[in-house]
């Protein structure tokens, strides 16, 4: 694996192996022992990848994973922005490996990203506090050749829909990615360019949609996101709420009889 030529000038490493447990508990491992970054670990295989909410993820050759380890990436009230910044990141490199395609590539709130609907891309953002910085792995895998079955919202593959895309090649595309867009983010001072972009690649916003909590389930319509990032949700009986985390899924539409 090495990284894109405008990383490496930006002082952006990799450490890649055949096999880990996971990149992201590697990344912190190491940020744990001193590592600042920004360095990014990949594995051409994962024995215990895992997704948001502790799922573990499948991780098999093929495909693409990586971590990579920033130290205070932004101030503490920013850092949620960043699952935003590194969807935007993702797509772009998706985009540019695999640009036939660029059209079917869109966003879900807050930083899934889908290829005709259906999910290619799994991001795990992770931070704490080492000394008097903050760590934060950023993990990422993406379905180059293959993807996981009987998932709660469907999955694909790049291959699948007829791009030939090798890890190195997807991984070049998103060193890249990610140093662009976290310049154009600043740290925070930018966010409003990055929600706005956010938007235009958004699916579902103006339609209905079901969110899911973990002790509750939601219906209303998807209006926006605030200046936060938070999804607002205009409820049936006509009042807004604000979404800080859940999972979105479209709303289905009523049966005939």
């Amino acid at each position: 694996m090495q990284v894109a030529p405008s990383a490496a000038a930006a002082g952006v490493r990799v450490v890649a192996f055949d096999s880990l447990g996971s990149t992201n508990v590697e990344a912190m491992v190491r940020a744990r022992g001193g590592e600042r970054g920004p360095l990014w670990i990949t594995a051409a295989r994962q024995t215990a990848g895992r997704g948001r909410r502790g799922n573990s993820w499948a991780s098999e050759p093929g495909n693409l994973y990586a971590s990579l380890i920033l130290t205070d990436a932004a101030p503490a009230p920013n850092l949620p922005e960043l699952c935003f910044v590194v969807a935007l990141a993702v797509r772009d490199a998706v985009c540019t490996a695999a640009p036939r395609l660029a059209s079917q590539v869109k966003l879900k709130w807050p930083n899934d990203v889908l290829l005709d609907g259906a999910k290619i891309v799994g991001i795990l953002i992770e931070a704490e506090r080492i000394g008097r910085s903050t760590a934060t792995v950023i993990g990422i895998g993406i379905n180059c050749a293959h993807h996981p079955g009987n998932t709660p919202y469907a999955a694909t593959d790049l291959a699948a829909h007829g791009a030939a895309v090798t890890p190195e090649h997807m991984f070049n595309a998103l060193s890249a990615g990610i140093m662009t867009w976290l310049a154009r983010w600043d740290r925070g001072a930018n966010f409003a360019a990055v929600r706005r972009e956010w938007l235009d690649h958004a699916i579902g916003v103006g339609g209905d949609i079901v969110v899911r909590l973990p002790n509750r389930e939601l219906n209303g319509k998807f209006e926006t996101l605030d200046e936060a990032g938070r999804l607002m949700l205009r409820l049936p009986a006509g009042q807004l709420e604000a979404i800080t985390a859940g999972e979105v899924f479209p709303a289905l539409a009523p049966s005939r009889a």
